[in-house]
């Protein structure tokens, strides 16, 4: 492969090799023994030629050292519009990375977050965030609405933000949920990320034993992967207006909150935009999607990436819980990738609607109104000299 760009990035793109490379080296980067021999036993089946991406399938799932080579490959591709950056990293080691996307812009833009995979055995999640990454840089171009959007939103996409998780589940249990962290000595792995962030944490819907699905680990954030996560959105919040988290299954979008039955602030609002999405939703191949607070319609829970992005002030909050309702439920066929990423972005798009036209519509109406007012003063002015 040939280098391109800046001297940054093709030392990014050889770090990045470096990198796949020690995956396959059982060990290499200091992982727990026993996980590497389950790694050896099976790397066979896990690692797929490089692709590129104009043969690249977004109708299968990919391990991860495939959605590595992929955000490489999108960056080196889309220089004009795409960046990589480095969010963190993961309990074993591994760096997380999100990728930006944004068109130069002289005026103040706003910020739309999207992460995947928060758990391990969702893979219709990270096969979404691609699929979304795919349709904005494919038809920003020619699409009057996704072009619209890139002129006056930034997004942030994370992939697979439980890295080791998802690892895990494609190379030791197909239905591995949380983490990969070590807790009690040794006695049990994994922190469930979605009940470790700092709301109302552990206070409901989750447990302080570390063999429960929905361990919440030893304290708020306390897993790198919540701590980068919650660190990166923190300090962007004053621009960030909706965060977006990708999960399955049971055809829900969720506002919060979770963890109490009370309100926030623009509940109603909430609602409206996401009954809104539901029907676009349900318009592309008539599926259904419950819309109301994970409290009312779903179950309680606490310390939840949704509730606390509310909770710092990100106005529109949602989890998405993908297809289906439990037919399939966390082993997804691949033939319902297409049709659920499908669906899935007329939803986003029709969100993404609605948070454009309050945050920039309005503000262009708002300085339109103002120069109105300014060029009426000045007329009345002339008109008395």
């Amino acid at each position: 492969m040939g280098f391109s760009g800046s001297p940054f990035r093709k030392m990014k793109t050889l770090l990045g090799t470096l990198y796949l490379l020690c995956m396959l080296i059982p060990g290499v980067l200091g992982y727990d023994r026993s996980l590497a021999q389950h790694g050896e036993e099976v790397v066979d089946k896990t690692v797929s030629p490089w692709r590129s991406l104009e043969t690249y399938s977004y109708d299968k799932y990919h391990s991860m050292e495939e959605i590595y080579q992929w955000m490489n490959q999108i960056s080196e591709k889309y220089t004009d519009v795409v960046t990589q950056h480095f969010l963190g990293m993961t309990y074993e080691t591994r760096p997380m990375y999100y990728l930006k996307i944004s068109q130069p812009s002289s005026n103040p833009k706003k910020s739309i977050w999207m992460d995947c995979g928060i758990h391990a055995r969702e893979w219709i999640a990270p096969a979404f965030c691609q699929w979304f990454v795919k349709e904005l840089l494919q038809n920003y171009k020619n699409d009057l609405r996704i072009s619209r959007f890139l002129r006056n939103l930034d997004f942030y996409v994370l992939p697979v933000l439980n890295i080791d998780g998802y690892i895990y589940s494609w190379t030791t249990d197909r239905l591995w949920r949380k983490s990969r962290s070590l807790h009690d000595n040794g006695t049990c792995f994994g922190t469930d990320l979605n009940r470790n962030f700092n709301a109302s944490w552990c206070s409901i819907g989750a447990s302080k034993n570390c063999q429960d699905l929905t361990f919440c680990g030893t304290g708020p954030a306390s897993e790198p992967e919540t701590k980068a996560v919650s660190s990166f959105v923190e300090s962007q919040k004053e621009n960030i207006v909706c965060f977006l988290t990708i999960h399955s299954y049971g055809q829900y979008i969720l506002l919060p909150y979770g963890y109490t039955k009370n309100k926030s602030s623009n509940h109603e609002e909430l609602i409206q935009v996401g009954q809104k999405a539901a029907n676009a939703l349900k318009a592309k191949h008539g599926t259904n999607y419950r819309v109301g607070s994970s409290a009312d319609i779903l179950y309680s829970s606490s310390g939840s990436s949704r509730d606390w992005a509310r909770d710092i002030g990100i106005p529109f909050s949602y989890t998405f819980e993908l297809r289906d309702n439990g037919t399939y439920g966390f082993v997804l066929p691949e033939a319902q990738i297409q049709p659920t990423c499908e669906e899935t972005m007329e939803a986003v798009l029709s969100i993404l609607d609605d948070v454009y036209a309050k945050y920039w519509l309005s503000n262009s109406a708002g300085k339109v109104t103002s120069i109105t007012v300014v060029l009426s003063l000045l007329m009345s002015l002339i008109a008395l000299l």
